[in-house]
């Protein structure tokens, strides 16, 4: 029997979940989806500095898992980035963190006053 997927934590949905070229066609072969959880590993890593081993911690996940994440993260923004696909930021296996500063570190989104967060959204 295969293993429960762990939950990802989440500590904000993107203020957009739609990027790509100005002139992108509604073509369905035009469009990368990237999950929640693999944008939160793009979020703590490349945006607030974290280690892997500081990221796993945060999302409540192994350092492994971080690194398959954010490796599929990377991949899928060099793709859009490359070849002027649109990335579509939605899905995957996570919960969004309770906003409380309960296990959350200073990576938390929710934990600063840096605008509105779209943290009430259950996963799409």
């Amino acid at each position: 029997m295969a293993r429960p997927i762990k939950l990802r934590k989440v500590c904000c949905l993107p203020e957009s979940n739609k990027f790509g070229p100005l002139d992108s066609s509604s073509d369905h072969k035009a469009h990368i989806n990237m999950e929640i959880d693999e944008y939160e590993a793009i979020r703590l890593i490349d945006l607030e500095g974290f280690s892997q081993e500081e990221c796993a911690i945060q999302m409540n996940i192994s350092r492994a898992t971080v690194q398959r994440i954010y490796m599929e993260a990377r991949k899928k923004l060099a793709e859009s980035l490359v070849y002027g696909k649109v990335l579509i930021l939605e899905g995957g296996e996570y919960h969004l963190c309770d906003g409380l500063g309960t296990g959350c570190g200073h990576g938390c989104h929710r934990n600063r006053n840096r605008g509105p967060c779209r943290g009430n959204i259950k996963n799409r």
